[in-house]
């Protein structure tokens, strides 16, 4: 425990497992809910809309999104992510987590809401504004990265604050399960009410008009969570660390947590004088930052990035992998619904099968096995399994071997998700100070974010197949899905050798990891920033 550590920090740290933390928990998590929702729904319904909106009379195919359009729907929300992590995340530690919580979960509901009702019926303004309004909720999705984060960590006690901070993430899990639940009941019960031919039977018919309203109902449906949750997020209080570190006003801290801890806390408002006196606010753009913390934001910033290069590829490119090994039927086979509850029915199948149990996984044993084993596992395996679906890619595409390439494959996502896929995001809301916490939280997420496009708008070129006959409408020829699974190998090994460069955090406190409150008399700070540095578990002497 840090030597000079406040009262009510050291409450915090040492309280057992009361309803608080469940509360906040489920606020924090419910904010992860919706944002997975709205980043991974749009790829249930982009076949739709290319079939509404891009149908060339005369084509043996259904109509398709064009590259470019289909790279902007698909991408623009992330690009708002990227910058709303950097945004809201430097705000967070201005400002306090609190204050702005808020606001992006209003800026969510709006632009959710906003999403589903798209001007006009003509193909660009249609995807003009679906663009405009994917781009601002992602930006309030990219606030909800390092807020819940911090949030989570600075409430949580240190012995099961992996578990929290990572519960708060698997909600992700469930976001994108109930994605596939609602795009299956929608697209069921409009095919059930208005029934048509297939492509191939009649080219025109097989999208009815009523289709137009079911991409609208699933992309608007993600509102409904972030707004059941706006009153909760309101009347949590401002975090303790927060308060009485970086705001340095210890009687409110003491207030605030002496009510939610349910115990009497004293203020020690000399204490935060004297630890501000040591004169420890070091900037983010400092030698003294760059000393304790630099090698520590490279670890988490290239882990976070080379992961989403993988996991974004994968997911948001589901469809087509299922496409590809038949697992979903010819278009020209389907009408436009049947497409979509195809879509969403093989979706929904991974996510249960090996997202969601891989984020729970990671719940339950990252406070026994620790962050750096889990995420060191995680990139191995996925190196293992990306390498074995690719190298005998062949084999895997005979109709005999369909459903073990479907199993590799998510063995995949549940090594993404019982590994770095979690832990990249509770890493950086424990071992940075609390005045920068969420802004190095949001540089971690946001560099994140920037693999996600590249995963994203790399692999949509990338998968097409070397053969031009069998090219994808309007795509110059690509790499193919064997070699794309290939390339996407490589990079889960690089993942596992950055890892290396991310200390352990299991089991010590946030002080303890930051450095904050820690030095001791003939103890220079460079000494202190070595130790954190160093560490005593496994992970942190690899650094």
């Amino acid at each position: 425990m840090a030597k000079n550590n406040l009262e009510v920090l050291n409450a915090l740290d040492v309280a057992k497992t009361q309803w608080y933390h469940f509360t906040a928990i489920v606020i924090a998590g419910m904010g992860f809910f919706t944002d997975a929702y709205d980043l991974f729904c749009i790829s249930l319904v982009t076949k739709l809309l290319g079939r509404i909106y891009y149908h060339k009379p005369g084509d043996l195919k259904p109509g398709s999104l064009p590259p470019n359009v289909s790279a902007a729907v698909n991408g623009v929300a992330l690009c708002g992510t990227l910058a709303g992590q950097l945004f809201f995340g430097w705000l967070g530690d201005k400002m306090g987590r609190k204050r702005v919580y808020g606001m992006t979960l209003m800026l969510m509901v709006i632009c959710s809401i906003a999403s589903g009702l798209s001007f006009g019926h003509e193909p660009k303004s249609v995807i003009a504004t679906l663009c405009f309004f994917r781009f601002w909720l992602g930006f309030g999705i990219g606030g909800d990265y390092p807020l819940s984060a911090t949030i989570m960590s600075e409430y949580a006690n240190k012995k099961t604050r992996g578990a929290f901070i990572a519960a708060v993430f698997a909600m992700q899990g469930f976001g994108i399960l109930a994605g596939g639940i609602f795009a299956i009941i929608i697209s069921a019960a409009f095919k059930a009410a208005f029934p048509s031919p297939i492509y191939k039977v009649d080219p025109v018919g097989s999208t009815v008009p009523q289709a137009d309203y079911v991409w609208r109902i699933v992309l608007m449906f993600g509102a409904l969570p972030a707004a059941v949750t706006y009153y909760s997020r309101m009347k949590m209080p401002e975090t303790a660390r927060y308060t009485a570190l970086v705001a340095k006003n210890a009687k409110q801290a003491a207030a605030d947590m002496s009510k939610v801890l349910q115990v009497e806390l004293e203020a020690e408002e000399e204490k935060v004088r004297s630890i501000e006196a040591e004169g420890k606010d070091f900037g983010l753009f400092t030698k003294q930052f760059l000393r304790r913390h630099g090698l520590h934001l490279l670890g988490t910033t290239s882990t976070w990035f080379l992961l989403d290069i993988a996991f974004y590829s994968q997911n948001l490119f589901q469809k087509d992998i299922f496409s590809a090994i038949g697992w979903i039927p010819a278009a020209n086979t389907m009408n436009a619904l049947e497409e979509v509850y195809r879509i969403a029915r093989a979706q929904t199948l991974i996510a249960l099968c090996s997202t969601v149990p891989g984020y729970w996984f990671t719940v339950a044993l990252i406070d026994k096995m620790g962050r750096f084993a889990i995420q060191l596992i995680g990139f191995f395996f996925m190196t293992v399994f990306m390498f074995a679906l690719a190298i005998p890619y062949h084999h895997w595409t005979l109709s005999d071997h369909r459903i073990g390439f479907v199993v590799m494959y998510s063995l995949t996502f549940f090594f993404a998700n019982f590994g770095p896929n979690a832990t990249t995001f509770v890493v950086p809301a424990e071992i940075f100070p609390a005045r920068l916490r969420s802004t190095c939280h949001g540089i971690s997420a946001a560099a994140g974010k920037a693999g996600a496009i590249v995963g994203a708008f790399g692999f949509l070129y990338a998968a097409q197949s070397q053969d031009k006959a069998k090219v994808d409408k309007g795509y110059p020829t690509g790499i193919g899905v064997k070699n794309s699974l290939i390339v996407l190998g490589v990079v889960n090994f690089l993942g596992m050798l950055f890892t290396l460069l991310v200390p352990e955090s299991k089991g010590k406190s946030l002080e303890e990891m930051s450095g904050e409150n820690e030095q001791e008399e003939g103890r220079s700070p460079s000494e202190e920033s070595k130790q954190v540095l160093a560490g005593h578990d496994t992970g942190s002497v690899l650094v």
